[in-house]
Order: C-alpha cells, then structure tokens, then sequence
C-alpha cells in the first residue's frame, strides 16, 4: 500500500481507503463488516470513512465496535453530517445546533474522543456558511475534529468557504469527498483545479461505478443473485446500469487483461493518476473483495494505457 498527502496537509492516507455506506449497519451482516475492516489493516488500509447518517448511525457503531480492536493513533477516520436524523425541524443542515449535535453523537456511536476528518455531507443554502465555518472551527480547537472536510460541493461553494475562512481566521476545508470514476468525470473541468489552487486534497467515492466497472454486470444478462444491483431500491445503480456504460466495461477489461489488471484495478489506478486525489474509498462486503482493490494502490498507467482508455470513455 502506497500513502499520499491529504491536500498540503501533513496527514497521509492510504491510497485505497475503507468506505461503509451501503454496506455496515444492516446491509451486510456486522461479523463480515467487521473482518473486511481487519483485512482493511491487514493490507495497510489506514483511512476508514463513515457517516452519521449510514443506516442511521447504524454503520458507525459497526465501525466503532471494530476499531477497538487497534490503537487509536493507527488510523484515519472520518465521518459526515447533514442529511436528515430525525423528523425534527432542526435534525438536518448544518446549523451550528445541527453540526455540534451530530459531532458528539458521531464521536458516542464510534467510541472515539475525536475523528480525523469530519465532512459537511452536502452544501446546506439555509444557514449562512459563516455560522457553519464558526461552529466546525469550535470542533477543532476543542479537539474533537482534526480536518474539516465538504462532499459534493461546487467549485464556487468550495472557494467562497475558503475566502471566508481566511477572512475571519478559521480552520480551513482540506478534502473535498466527490464521486469519481471512469464514468463520473465532472470533477475535472473545475473541482480539480479550484481544489488544486487552494492546498484542497479530494477523497473520492464510488470509483467503480457502483460495481460497473468490476465486470460482474453483462449487457443482456440478468444481474447477479445477491449484488448490488439486485437490491430493489438500487437496481439501477444511481443511473450507472445501462447499456453504453456496459459497453464501456467490456472494452475496458481488454484493457486492464493485456496489463495483468483486473478491470477494477484498472479503473482505480486510472483514478490514482490524479495527483490531486489523495484515496479513493472502496466498499467491501467481504474481505476478498479488497485483497484485489488494493493491488491497484503504485500501479502506474502509460500515457499510451491512458490514450486507448480516453478513446473508450469519451
């Protein structure tokens, strides 16, 4: 396993990182969750990202329960907060009262004094920014945060947080967490290069398309017994299941077979080549699926590889 930089911080993760949503707390079975996190350690995964609103704090008491088992200071952790907690006006947002609230009941669910890196789950237009600012500035001088980080928010969001932090003398965002993979590019036309501007690493989700670019999905063919897809209220994988995109996968894993990669290997060592990604967070019902994941961590793709994938892709 190989380490990057978290933007211009000081913090390493590594390259691949350990992701629960749709997976801990009730989607797959806690004594699997529990071995994918130490197989995670196994193979040198340090990052292990979660959120308050996974299953409804569900998943991060599964992770809670199984980082017991290793010494706080061997791991990077990170949780989230905005979405609905409650039918209560103010259990979502990111007011001051919403963002306080969920940090110490993220922090009671994981059984930890603090997280590494808390997230704002999405960009919330009903408080002003300098409120939520103030408040994650407050979680950080009392130690309870370390990095504060924002997920899916635009480029414009991104840069008016930071001019406001640096006009009032507030902790920074460092990470930005977006969806990216081979099929899910938009961060390249501005997130990117806005991030790059202001020392902002991204940790990205969903890399592999929601399991369409592993392979086990086949134009034609009905999806496998017990994926992801199979799941009634994710048979379309969030618009990543259909034809073009599985057309895509079949051209691609020629690909990744003439480099001795697995297609999932190759879509995640195609996004390792952006500097500016720090880890892309991969889910695992079982621990197998990540011993093949984090092989793609060091694999370098020739600009001839990244030519022929571009001509697939566009």
């Amino acid at each position: 396993m190989e380490y990057r930089r978290l933007g211009k911080t000081g913090l390493k993760v590594s390259e691949i990182s350990l992701g629960s949503w749709l997976t801990y707390g009730g989607y797959v079975e806690e004594q699997n969750a529990i071995a994918s996190i130490d197989k995670a350690f196994e193979l040198g995964i340090n990052f292990i990202d979660t959120a308050n609103v996974y299953k409804r704090g569900e998943a991060e008491m599964v992770v809670g329960q199984a980082l017991k088992n290793y010494p706080r200071d061997s791991y990077v952790l990170a949780t989230k907060a905005f979405w609905p907690m409650g039918d209560g006006p103010n259990d979502r947002g990111l007011s001051r009262k919403h963002v306080t609230e969920q940090c110490h009941a993220s922090l009671k669910r994981l059984g930890t004094d603090y997280v590494d890196i808390f997230y704002c789950h999405r960009f919330d237009r009903e408080t002003p920014l300098d409120e939520t600012l103030r408040a994650l500035d407050d979680l950080v001088r009392q130690g309870k945060i370390l990095y504060v980080g924002v997920s899916e928010w635009t480029a414009e969001q991104i840069t008016e947080a930071v001019h406001l932090a640096d006009k009032k003398l507030l902790d920074r965002i460092v990470v930005n967490q977006p969806q990216y993979s081979m099929l899910e590019r938009y961060i390249e036309k501005e997130i990117i290069p806005v991030s790059e501007k202001h020392g902002i690493g991204q940790v990205v989700f969903s890399p592999l398309a929601q399991g369409v670019l592993t392979g086990k999905y086949k134009k034609g063919q009905p999806v496998p017994e017990g994926s992801r897809a199979s799941q009634e209220n994710l048979s379309g994988l969030f618009g990543h299941l259909n034809d073009a995109n599985l057309d895509k996968a079949e051209k691609l894993k020629v690909v990744a077979e003439e480099l001795g990669l697995s297609l999932a290997q190759l879509a995640l060592a195609w996004i390792l080549r952006q500097e500016n990604v720090a880890s892309a967070i991969v889910g695992a019902s079982r621990p197998e699926q990540l011993e093949e994941n984090v092989k793609a961590s060091g694999v370098k793709l020739s600009e001839e590889t990244l030519s022929t994938i571009e001509e697939i892709l566009v």
